[in-house]
Protein backbone atom coordinates (compact mmCIF):
# COMPACT_ATOMS: atom_id res chain seq x y z
CA UNK A 1 0.00 0.00 0.00
CA UNK A 2 1.84 3.85 -1.51
CA UNK A 3 -0.84 5.72 0.85
CA UNK A 4 -0.20 9.57 0.53
CA UNK A 5 -0.45 10.76 4.07
CA UNK A 6 -0.97 14.35 4.54
CA UNK A 7 -4.69 14.18 5.67
CA UNK A 8 -4.88 17.71 7.43
CA UNK A 9 -4.87 18.71 4.36
CA UNK A 10 -6.29 16.11 1.94
CA UNK A 11 -3.19 14.94 0.73
CA UNK A 12 -2.23 18.00 -0.71
CA UNK A 13 1.04 17.83 -2.54
CA UNK A 14 4.17 20.05 -0.78
CA UNK A 15 7.80 19.58 -1.02
CA UNK A 16 8.15 17.07 1.15
CA UNK A 17 5.57 14.73 0.01
CA UNK A 18 6.49 15.08 -3.42
CA UNK A 19 10.25 14.12 -2.35
CA UNK A 20 9.18 10.65 -0.35
CA UNK A 21 6.74 10.00 -3.18
CA UNK A 22 9.47 10.42 -6.00
CA UNK A 23 11.96 8.58 -3.71
CA UNK A 24 9.60 5.78 -3.08
CA UNK A 25 8.75 5.00 -6.26
CA UNK A 26 12.24 4.46 -6.81
CA UNK A 27 12.67 1.92 -4.36
CA UNK A 28 9.23 0.25 -5.58
CA UNK A 29 10.61 -0.20 -9.03
CA UNK A 30 13.85 -2.14 -8.13
CA UNK A 31 11.83 -4.04 -5.66
CA UNK A 32 11.25 -7.58 -7.14
CA UNK A 33 9.33 -8.45 -3.73
CA UNK A 34 6.34 -5.71 -4.91
CA UNK A 35 4.28 -7.27 -7.19
CA UNK A 36 1.48 -4.76 -6.76
CA UNK A 37 1.05 -1.30 -6.08
CA UNK A 38 -2.59 0.12 -4.03
CA UNK A 39 -2.43 4.10 -4.02
CA UNK A 40 -4.52 5.83 -1.78
CA UNK A 41 -4.88 8.75 0.65
CA UNK A 42 -4.80 8.83 4.42
CA UNK A 43 -7.96 10.30 5.87
CA UNK A 44 -10.78 11.49 4.05
CA UNK A 45 -9.55 12.52 0.43
CA UNK A 46 -6.87 11.03 -2.13
CA UNK A 47 -5.46 14.48 -3.34
CA UNK A 48 -6.11 17.75 -3.26
CA UNK A 49 -3.56 19.15 -5.38
CA UNK A 50 -0.37 20.97 -4.93
CA UNK A 51 -0.45 22.50 -1.95
CA UNK A 52 -0.90 26.17 -2.78
CA UNK A 53 -0.24 27.46 0.96
CA UNK A 54 2.28 25.67 2.11
CA UNK A 55 4.23 23.56 -0.71
CA UNK A 56 7.53 24.75 0.94
CA UNK A 57 10.04 27.62 0.21
CA UNK A 58 11.26 26.62 -3.46
CA UNK A 59 8.02 27.27 -5.43
CA UNK A 60 8.90 30.10 -7.96
CA UNK A 61 6.23 33.12 -7.99
CA UNK A 62 5.07 34.69 -11.48
CA UNK A 63 7.73 37.09 -11.45
CA UNK A 64 10.65 34.25 -11.48
CA UNK A 65 12.82 33.96 -14.08
CA UNK A 66 10.70 31.47 -16.68
CA UNK A 67 13.65 28.79 -16.46
CA UNK A 68 12.90 28.50 -12.67
CA UNK A 69 8.79 27.88 -13.18
CA UNK A 70 9.43 25.50 -16.19
CA UNK A 71 11.63 23.44 -13.69
CA UNK A 72 9.48 23.36 -10.74
CA UNK A 73 6.49 22.46 -13.09
CA UNK A 74 9.05 19.50 -14.77
CA UNK A 75 9.50 18.62 -11.07
CA UNK A 76 5.51 18.33 -10.67
CA UNK A 77 4.79 16.31 -13.90
CA UNK A 78 7.71 13.90 -12.52
CA UNK A 79 5.10 12.75 -10.17
CA UNK A 80 3.15 10.69 -12.16
CA UNK A 81 5.55 9.82 -14.60
CA UNK A 82 7.57 7.99 -11.85
CA UNK A 83 3.97 6.21 -11.26
CA UNK A 84 3.32 5.13 -14.60
CA UNK A 85 6.76 3.87 -15.48
CA UNK A 86 6.79 2.08 -12.15
CA UNK A 87 7.33 -1.90 -13.73
CA UNK A 88 4.67 -3.19 -11.35
CA UNK A 89 0.73 -2.49 -12.04
CA UNK A 90 -0.87 0.50 -10.22
CA UNK A 91 -4.31 0.25 -8.87
CA UNK A 92 -5.63 3.76 -7.48
CA UNK A 93 -8.28 3.81 -4.79
CA UNK A 94 -9.38 7.25 -4.75
CA UNK A 95 -11.12 8.06 -1.40
CA UNK A 96 -12.87 11.72 -1.09
CA UNK A 97 -11.36 14.38 -3.47
CA UNK A 98 -8.91 13.93 -6.18
CA UNK A 99 -8.02 17.11 -8.15
CA UNK A 100 -4.94 18.99 -9.90
CA UNK A 101 -2.21 16.91 -9.09
CA UNK A 102 -4.74 14.30 -7.68
CA UNK A 103 -6.15 13.70 -10.52
CA UNK A 104 -2.84 13.54 -12.70
CA UNK A 105 -2.01 10.56 -9.88
CA UNK A 106 -5.05 8.71 -10.48
CA UNK A 107 -4.85 8.51 -14.22
CA UNK A 108 -0.99 7.34 -13.72
CA UNK A 109 -2.47 4.31 -12.52
CA UNK A 110 -3.23 1.25 -14.52
CA UNK A 111 -6.50 0.40 -12.67
CA UNK A 112 -8.49 3.39 -10.91
CA UNK A 113 -11.47 2.28 -8.65
CA UNK A 114 -13.27 4.77 -5.83
CA UNK A 115 -15.32 4.86 -3.25
CA UNK A 116 -18.80 6.93 -3.64
CA UNK A 117 -17.61 9.86 -2.33
CA UNK A 118 -14.93 10.39 -4.52
CA UNK A 119 -14.96 13.53 -6.66
CA UNK A 120 -12.64 14.27 -9.57
CA UNK A 121 -11.50 17.24 -11.41
CA UNK A 122 -9.28 20.05 -12.80
CA UNK A 123 -8.27 22.35 -10.68
CA UNK A 124 -5.69 24.25 -12.55
CA UNK A 125 -7.94 26.27 -15.04
CA UNK A 126 -10.26 27.65 -12.41
CA UNK A 127 -6.65 29.58 -11.24
CA UNK A 128 -6.04 31.06 -14.60
CA UNK A 129 -3.54 28.54 -15.78
CA UNK A 130 -3.73 25.88 -18.74
CA UNK A 131 -6.09 22.92 -17.57
CA UNK A 132 -2.92 20.72 -18.98
CA UNK A 133 -0.74 19.54 -16.77
CA UNK A 134 1.53 16.77 -15.50
CA UNK A 135 0.22 14.13 -17.72
CA UNK A 136 -3.48 15.21 -17.70
CA UNK A 137 -3.78 16.45 -21.62
CA UNK A 138 -2.11 12.80 -22.57
CA UNK A 139 -3.80 10.57 -20.03
CA UNK A 140 -7.46 12.00 -19.53
CA UNK A 141 -8.40 11.77 -23.77
CA UNK A 142 -7.07 7.93 -23.73
CA UNK A 143 -9.06 7.27 -20.85
CA UNK A 144 -12.38 8.93 -21.26
CA UNK A 145 -12.28 10.26 -24.97
CA UNK A 146 -11.30 14.01 -26.20
CA UNK A 147 -14.93 15.24 -25.78
CA UNK A 148 -15.15 14.44 -22.07
CA UNK A 149 -11.37 15.39 -21.67
CA UNK A 150 -12.32 18.73 -23.18
CA UNK A 151 -15.35 19.57 -20.97
CA UNK A 152 -13.90 18.68 -17.52
CA UNK A 153 -10.50 20.36 -18.64
CA UNK A 154 -11.73 23.70 -19.77
CA UNK A 155 -14.83 23.54 -17.06
CA UNK A 156 -13.01 22.54 -14.01
CA UNK A 157 -16.24 21.41 -12.22
CA UNK A 158 -15.88 18.60 -10.15
CA UNK A 159 -17.29 14.96 -11.46
CA UNK A 160 -19.03 12.53 -8.86
CA UNK A 161 -18.31 8.91 -8.94
CA UNK A 162 -21.09 7.57 -10.97
CA UNK A 163 -19.86 10.12 -14.01
CA UNK A 164 -16.06 8.71 -13.44
CA UNK A 165 -17.83 4.82 -13.80
CA UNK A 166 -19.99 6.07 -16.56
CA UNK A 167 -17.21 7.72 -18.42
CA UNK A 168 -14.79 4.97 -17.95
CA UNK A 169 -12.49 6.96 -15.66
CA UNK A 170 -12.74 3.74 -12.84
CA UNK A 171 -13.71 0.87 -13.03
CA UNK A 172 -15.70 0.46 -10.22
CA UNK A 173 -17.78 2.43 -7.07
CA UNK A 174 -17.53 0.65 -4.21
CA UNK A 175 -19.19 1.83 -0.57
CA UNK A 176 -16.74 3.75 1.23
CA UNK A 177 -15.88 1.59 3.63
CA UNK A 178 -15.47 -1.35 1.55
CA UNK A 179 -12.92 0.60 -0.87
CA UNK A 180 -9.69 -0.60 0.30
CA UNK A 181 -10.48 -4.11 0.63
CA UNK A 182 -12.10 -4.32 -2.88
CA UNK A 183 -8.17 -2.57 -3.90
CA UNK A 184 -6.50 -5.51 -1.89
CA UNK A 185 -8.76 -7.98 -3.91
CA UNK A 186 -7.84 -6.90 -7.13
CA UNK A 187 -4.41 -6.42 -6.23
CA UNK A 188 -4.30 -9.65 -4.80
CA UNK A 189 -5.46 -11.28 -8.26
CA UNK A 190 -2.97 -9.78 -10.21
CA UNK A 191 0.02 -10.98 -7.64
CA UNK A 192 -1.02 -14.36 -8.19
CA UNK A 193 0.18 -14.51 -11.94
CA UNK A 194 3.23 -14.57 -12.94
CA UNK A 195 5.50 -11.52 -12.43
CA UNK A 196 6.49 -11.85 -16.07
CA UNK A 197 3.50 -11.97 -17.45
CA UNK A 198 1.82 -9.08 -15.63
CA UNK A 199 4.54 -6.59 -16.24
CA UNK A 200 4.77 -7.35 -20.13
CA UNK A 201 0.95 -7.11 -19.89
CA UNK A 202 1.31 -3.65 -18.75
CA UNK A 203 4.32 -2.71 -20.90
CA UNK A 204 2.07 -3.95 -24.00
CA UNK A 205 -1.06 -1.88 -23.01
CA UNK A 206 1.13 1.45 -22.30
CA UNK A 207 2.94 0.78 -25.62
CA UNK A 208 -0.06 -0.21 -27.54
CA UNK A 209 -2.54 2.53 -26.34
CA UNK A 210 -0.16 4.66 -28.88
CA UNK A 211 0.25 1.82 -31.82
CA UNK A 212 0.16 3.06 -35.07
CA UNK A 213 -1.21 0.37 -36.31
CA UNK A 214 -2.53 -2.89 -35.51
CA UNK A 215 0.66 -4.67 -37.24
CA UNK A 216 2.88 -2.48 -34.62
CA UNK A 217 0.72 -3.73 -31.61
CA UNK A 218 0.56 -7.51 -32.85
CA UNK A 219 4.44 -7.24 -33.31
CA UNK A 220 4.50 -6.46 -29.03
CA UNK A 221 2.09 -8.72 -28.48
CA UNK A 222 3.94 -11.97 -30.03
CA UNK A 223 7.06 -11.16 -28.54
CA UNK A 224 5.66 -10.83 -25.23
CA UNK A 225 3.82 -13.87 -25.65
CA UNK A 226 7.30 -15.89 -27.28
CA UNK A 227 9.07 -14.28 -23.74
CA UNK A 228 6.66 -15.35 -21.69
CA UNK A 229 5.88 -18.80 -22.87
CA UNK A 230 8.53 -20.43 -21.74
CA UNK A 231 9.22 -19.61 -17.93
CA UNK A 232 8.36 -21.84 -15.16
CA UNK A 233 5.21 -19.87 -14.20
CA UNK A 234 3.83 -20.49 -17.33
CA UNK A 235 4.30 -23.96 -17.37
CA UNK A 236 2.91 -24.53 -13.64
CA UNK A 237 -0.22 -22.25 -14.74
CA UNK A 238 -1.18 -24.57 -17.98
CA UNK A 239 -0.50 -27.81 -15.43
CA UNK A 240 -2.68 -26.34 -12.88
CA UNK A 241 -5.07 -25.07 -16.07
CA UNK A 242 -5.29 -28.85 -17.05
CA UNK A 243 -6.15 -30.30 -14.30
CA UNK A 244 -9.41 -28.46 -13.74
Amino acid sequence: MLRLNRPDRLNAINATLADALRDTCASIAGDRAVRVVVLTGAGRGFCSGIDLRGFGPDVPGPQAPAIDRLRFQEMMAALPEALRALPQPVVAAVNGVAVGGGLALCLAADIRICAASARFGNAAIRLGLSGAEMGMSYHLPRVVGTSVAADWMLTGRLVAADEALRTGLVSAVHPDGELFARAMETATVIASHSPLGVAMTKRALQLNTDAPSLAAALEVENRNQVITHATVEAAQARAAWSRR
